[in-house]
C-alpha cells in the first residue's frame, strides 16, 4: 500500500466509497464524478502505479480484474446492451490517480472509440 494514494486509502477504509464489489484481490466502487448512468472503478488491492509498472507476475490479477468487470456488468444489467472498459496510463493518457484501475461505463449508448 501507498499511504499517499487516494485509492489505497479507500481500500484501507480511510476514505468512504460506494462499493459495488469486493473480494480478496480487488475493490470496485462508483465513480464520484460519473460520466455515464453507471460508472464504476475496479482497483487491485495491491498498489501498482501505472500499466507501465506491470509485469508477468500480474497476469492472474489482470485476468481477475477483467472477469470482475464482466461480473459487475452482468449484475448491473449492462452485458446485453453493452458497456465500455477504459484504462488510462500516465498524464497524457488521462490518468489522474496513479494506482491502476479500470473504468466501467454503461447505461446509455456510448459513442466513439469504435
Amino acid at each position: 500500500m501507498n499511504s499517499d494514494c487516494l485509492f489505497c486509502k479507500i481500500i484501507d477504509g480511510k476514505i468512504p466509497a460506494d462499493i459495488v464489489h469486493e473480494d480478496d484481490q480487488v475493490l470496485a466502487f462508483k465513480d464520484i464524478s460519473p460520466q455515464a448512468p453507471f460508472h464504476s472503478l475496479i482497483i487491485p488491492k495491491i498498489h501498482i502505479n501505472t500499466i507501465n509498472n506491470l509485469d508477468t507476475s500480474h497476469q492472474t490479477l489482470l485476468g481477475h480484474i477483467l472477469l470482475t468487470a464482466k461480473k459487475i456488468a452482468v449484475d448491473n444489467g449492462l452485458s446485453e446492451p453493452g458497456y465500455r472498459l477504459i484504462m488510462n496510463c500516465n498524464e497524457d493518457g488521462g490518468q489522474t490517480v496513479f494506482h491502476i484501475h479500470i473504468h466501467i461505463l454503461g447505461g446509455r449508448p456510448l459513442i466513439g472509440f469504435g
